[in-house]
């Protein structure tokens, strides 16, 4: 019998002997720089000539690992692997399956400083960031395991019927495209392969260009554990190459993806187009982004919501889908908390992570990111006041570092107070009084969080019905959701709300089938 889900506890940096074995873990993964990565397709591997680098965004002249480029071929091969292999894996029993996934939990809890290392080196994460990581890789597995054996069987939930034996199980739906973004590049892959493994499914995973590396581990990670061949693929390339092969291939079932708006919307029409020989209408599981505001009216603690707006901005550099972009002010208290926040905001460290704990804030993930939020920070001085950063940093090894962006002052209708920049600029709001805050808050196509610091209980109950977004807090930051406390996932544009980390989110890789047996 399982002992009841727990989140994973933290690692605390600032105690010497963790911060001895984050250094030992960095000191492992550099000696694995410049390593070449196959393929793995049906449990072999194949190296190809043709390779993309993964670079460290700190020092972008560096490449951390070589990955091989895949073709359609080798999709059209993965694909194949994975489908012979549901045959058998859809009928492996949930206990043995969960167990599958509660070794791989347990492994990551042992090598936690090692994960933790490679997403410092590859996706620029500070020490804490990167912790947090891997803490929730943990979670999604421990709590997945745990929810696939509650739903397998759910046959108690039916009216009795004299006379007949009745069953409701949630089976398996097949072959699943897993395409996950690089901002959490360990976290939210391992949830989801982890949740498509667990309910029966097999699939091929394709991590994102600037994170091969982190994926690479997680998915040696299952493999250790001893999946059959072609459970789980690993596929790396340009996803324009061998992402709509991917999505559109007859035998593909489902699509679980996270990233950007555009390529979310396009998986979605793509998805309903059937094919040749294709059976079944596919599902497609879908996290696109937010432009997330938190709200401060003037009953609040304003320290606290000066605090909860720097954290939701920039943290791991605002390249959070959850990232609180727009602080949306009361203007009886707009100046004191603006003052407030830019002073927070002037303490924060920038540098390359791997230099150590104070590091708070790193790279951007990569030259283009860089070049769009750039773009963004000069639309925003046309915009808003700029109060403090906007110009990128020149540290040694050339890295993609922008400081914490703030602009006063900005329109709520502006373009940065509308469109995701993912990057460290926060639009600073002013509102005539709490319910033009809320208003603008909703003014966007998204709709993923959403924070209100108030200490007025009608002004909070009125946000709780009217301020539409998928994960709502309430007198704390809007980023930082736990799997199993706050089910994550956002309304509109921000995706299908499929609520990763929540009691229902399995279902979304089952179906359900009713047995009824005359007695």
């Amino acid at each position: 019998m399982l002992p009841d889900y727990r989140s994973e506890p933290m690692t605390d940096y600032t105690r010497p002997e963790a911060a001895a074995g984050m250094q030992a873990a960095l000191a492992k993964v550099k000696a694995e720089i410049g390593r070449t990565y196959p393929l793995v397709i049906n449990g072999q591997s194949i190296t190809l000539t043709s390779t993309v680098p993964s670079l460290n965004p700190s020092r972008p002249a560096e490449v951390l690992g070589h990955f091989a480029n895949a073709t359609p071929e080798h999709i059209d091969h993965a694909v194949a692997a994975a489908a012979e292999a549901f045959k058998t894996w859809q009928y492996v029993p949930v206990q043995e399956r969960a167990r599958y996934v509660l070794r791989a939990a347990a492994s990551m809890r042992r090598r936690k400083h090692e994960f933790n290392a490679v997403m410092v080196l590859e996706a620029g994460k500070s020490w804490a960031e990167a912790e947090a990581d891997t803490s929730e890789s943990i979670d999604f597995m421990e709590y997945y395991a745990r929810q696939a054996l509650r739903i397998a069987d759910q046959s108690d939930l039916l009216t009795h019927n004299p006379g007949e034996q009745l069953g409701y199980y949630q089976i398996a739906l097949g072959v699943g495209a897993i395409i996950p973004p690089w901002n959490f590049p360990n976290a939210i892959p391992t949830g989801m392969v982890a949740s498509a493994l667990v309910t029966g499914n097999t699939a091929i995973f394709k991590p994102a260009k600037q994170t091969p590396w982190i994926a690479y581990k997680i998915a040696e990670l299952f493999w250790e554990q001893g999946l059959p061949p072609g459970v789980l693929n690993f596929v790396t390339g340009d996803g324009k190459i061998i992402g709509p092969p991917l999505v559109e291939h007859p035998l593909t079932r489902f699509i679980s993806f996270t990233g950007s708006k555009a390529v979310g919307l396009w998986i979605n029409e793509t998805a309903s187009k059937v094919k040749p020989g294709q059976k079944w209408i596919k599902r497609a599981i879908l996290e696109m982004g937010g432009k997330d505001a938190v709200l401060v009216d003037e009953t609040a603690n304003l320290e606290e919501a000066a605090q909860g707006i720097v954290t939701s901005a920039f943290g791991f550099q605002g390249q959070k889908c959850s990232a609180g972009s727009r602080a949306i002010i009361v203007k009886s208290v707009y100046q004191q908390v603006a003052n407030r926040v830019v002073e927070l905001t002037n303490k924060i460290t920038v540098g390359a992570p791997d230099e150590g704990a104070n590091i708070w804030m790193g790279p951007v993930i990569d030259k283009d990111a860089m070049k769009k939020i750039m773009d963004y920070i000069e639309v925003g001085t046309q915009e808003g006041e700029l109060l403090t950063g906007g110009q990128p940093l020149h540290l040694p090894g050339d890295g993609y570092f922008i400081p914490p962006t703030v602009f006063g002052n900005v329109d709520g209708n502006a373009r940065i107070a509308q469109e995701e920049i993912f990057g460290p600029v926060l639009a600073l709001i002013p509102a005539v009084d709490f319910q033009e805050a809320l208003n603008i808050a909703n003014s966007t196509e998204y709709g993923l969080t959403g924070a209100v610091y108030s200490n007025d209980r009608e002004r909070l109950e009125q946000a709780r019905r009217e301020f539409h977004v998928g994960n709502l807090y309430f007198n704390r930051k809007c980023t930082g959701a736990l799997v199993g406390s706050h089910p994550f996932g956002g309304f509109n544009m921000s995706g299908t709300d499929t609520k990763a980390g929540g009691p229902d989110y399995l279902m979304h890789f089952t179906q359900p089938k009713s047995v009824a047996e005359k007695l």
